[in-house]
């Protein structure tokens, strides 16, 4: 009997090791397209939302859990004071609806506050977790990720961003401007 429960765990090990894992959007990549409409989210005038509109512009994604929707203001301002062209840039606001017990009413207000403040976000909600699940983006945080103007990532932080890391991520996107 000791030789099958080796046995068993060599071949449990391999399986793992052989399957393809599922793993976080990487720097220089583009992530798998995700779509988040009808009963998986979309835009607060509730028209769809989809990744492979991330083309064509700088774009700054905040995927962000509304129980931490102020941890990555400092660089929500930052980047606001930067006036990047909106020509050029783009910034994206999605709110990860199903990270919280808050109702989605209460949240759908605190984003409408949030789209006065910056007036030029889109902002989108993921009922599902849908960019938790195929970009494997840290859930119940904050998270920034920036993308090139063909959809490359060329910027990823799962939490709060330190201010060094806020002065990378403007260099990062002025360099691609």
């Amino acid at each position: 009997m000791r030789d099958f429960g080796i046995s068993w765990f060599v071949l449990m090990l391999l399986f793992f090791m052989l399957s393809p894992s599922v793993e976080a959007i990487e720097l220089g990549q583009v992530p798998p397209k995700v779509e988040l409409k009808e009963k998986l989210g979309g835009r607060l005038d509730g028209t769809p939302w989809s990744s492979s509109e991330l083309q064509g512009k700088v774009f700054v994604v905040f995927y962000v859990d509304p129980d931490e929707k102020d941890t990555n203001n400092e660089a929500s301002e930052a980047l606001k004071k930067e006036k990047f062209p909106s020509d050029q840039f783009q910034s994206v606001g999605i709110i990860n609806m199903a990270a919280t017990w808050l109702p989605n009413f209460a949240i759908s207000s605190s984003i409408k506050d949030k789209q006065k403040r910056y007036p030029d976000t889109i902002y989108v909600r993921d009922y599902k977790k849908v960019l938790v699940n195929e970009w494997k983006i840290a859930d119940d945080s904050s998270n920034v990720v920036a993308f090139d103007k063909k959809g490359n990532l060329i910027f990823r932080k799962d939490g709060k961003l330190t201010p060094e890391e806020i002065q990378k991520l403007i260099k990062v996107i002025r360099d691609h401007l």
